[in-house]
């Protein structure tokens, strides 16, 4: 299969590319706002919604004419159009948000952008005729050639480069490449993983990676270095270079970590044929007193890395819904017990085995990801077991019936598979089943036949 892969490189312009730079970059702020003020005043006045056509032709083209906007034509055009079309990328965002066609969270609408910005980025692309000199340099139009610290070798000709000055002052060249996949030779392994913040991971085999924690061990450099910044004056030159000495500090922290991450998952990936993660709430975790630590963790770039790679080697990866009780579940008998403070570490089940906590997580992730994943890869069973209303909020009409581990069926606290096998038939008063026709008894029975269990 084909994929689309990006290469980010340093690169180090001289002083007068980096007035070249600059130029850039504030006519392709320009064209973007001028286009975003366009249509807003469109729709204050009532009038229709302005075509991408219209919008490039009034905002490039015949602003090129004018005495103000006569200076936009001493950059390349093809930046200018690439930034009408991250308008365009905004504002269809935006309405697929509001007519539910874009999953996730609700998309605001698109914003001015501003020249105090620390970070401003431009893209180029085969239209621009940007081109990899054979002595390793970039060449971009009306900019000259780039000087690049080129680390690896690009697996093919890229389709497009964008060249970003990031809040540390440092410029980055990212290429986009296409590329077939690299199919890693199969293992027989398969992993789930429970992610923490003492354990950053904790594998299904034992294997426990402990957090790094780099935010933490640079937050005294970090704190003296943002009190010398609200020392300084506003305004003053003095405060600009203390602004950038914080930023660099922070890039380290950020390109330590997700260097250190992509050590780790690429050696999952590896040895792996099959992981398995949990579905984590990382934005819902990062309101609460553990924040700072959730987000010193970067469990969503780490997961994110796990998925890509898996998809570009042949691997297999699964995520397990949140609500999974993966941790009050006793992975020996399939028992899941009362919610456990974050304080308890061990735990003996009823059935007498003895758990640590993280480890019999990560068992139990492992085989919930199994059960919803067969041979090739297809999902096999919707649903999951929601957690109770005590633990997380819940949808009432979420599923209610029980759930197979491996072949084990899992049993709600005390619940007898001879009993009701939905809670609303009792909750109601009425006798019947308040959520789906397929809660039935005579579903219960398939159920545990299909689990190994007989019913009444």
């Amino acid at each position: 299969m084909v994929v689309q892969l990006r290469y980010q490189f340093r690169v180090y312009p001289t002083p007068g590319q980096q007035i070249e730079l600059a130029r850039t970059f504030g006519c392709a702020r320009v064209v973007f706002n001028d286009g975003l003020r366009l249509r807003q005043m469109a729709r204050e006045a009532g009038e229709k919604y302005i075509s991408e056509g219209d919008l490039s032709k009034r905002v490039i083209t015949q602003a090129k004419a004018t005495e103000e906007r006569a200076w936009l034509g001493e950059v390349s055009a093809v930046v200018l159009q690439q930034a009408l079309a991250d308008l365009n990328t905004a504002y269809r965002n935006f309405f697929n948000s509001l007519s539910g066609k874009r999953q996730g969270r609700k998309v605001a609408p698109p914003r001015f952008r501003s020249r105090k910005d620390n970070r401003q980025a431009i893209r180029f692309t085969r239209n621009a005729r940007f081109k990899v000199l054979d002595n390793g340099r970039l060449r971009l139009p009306k900019i000259g050639d780039l000087a690049v610290r080129w680390s690896r070798n690009l697996p093919s000709e890229p389709t497009s480069v964008t060249v970003i000055k990031d809040t540390a002052g440092r410029y980055f060249a990212s290429f986009v490449v296409t590329t077939d996949d690299e199919t890693l030779p199969p293992v027989d392994s398969e992993i789930g993983v429970d992610l923490g913040l003492t354990h950053f991971a904790v594998m299904s085999d034992g294997t426990k990676v402990t957090a790094p924690k780099f935010l933490r061990r640079a937050a005294r450099r970090l704190r003296r270095l943002q009190q010398a910044l609200s020392r300084k004056a506003k305004g003053s030159n003095r405060r600009k270079k203390a602004v950038v000495q914080v930023a660099r500090a922070h890039a380290r922290v950020a390109d330590t970590r997700r260097d250190w991450q992509h050590k780790l998952s690429t050696a999952i990936i590896r040895d792996n044929q099959a992981v398995y993660v949990e579905d984590l709430c990382v934005a819902g975790l990062g309101r609460t007193r553990l924040a700072k630590s959730v987000h010193d963790a970067g469990w969503a770039g780490f997961t994110g890395m796990l998925e890509y790679k898996a998809q570009r080697y042949g691997r297999i990866f699964g995520r397990v819904d949140r609500f999974f009780p993966s941790t009050r579940m006793c992975s020996g008998c399939a028992r899941i017990n009362d919610k456990m403070a974050l304080n308890v570490r061990e735990w003996d089940c009823p059935c007498g085995s003895h758990h640590d906590r993280d480890v019999n997580a990560a068992k139990n992730v492992k085989a919930a990801g199994q059960a919803d994943f067969n041979d090739r890869g297809a999902q096999v069973r919707p649903g999951f077991v929601p957690a109770p209303r005590s633990e997380a909020v819940t949808h009432p009409d979420a599923a209610c019936s029980t759930r197979s581990v491996e072949g084990i069926l899992v049993l709600q606290g005390e619940e007898d598979v001879n009993a009701s096998p939905c809670a609303a038939r009792t909750a109601n008063g009425s006798g019947r089943c308040a959520c789906s026709a397929r809660c039935g008894r005579g579903e219960s029975r398939r159920r545990a036949r299909a689990s190994g269990v007989r019913a009444g």
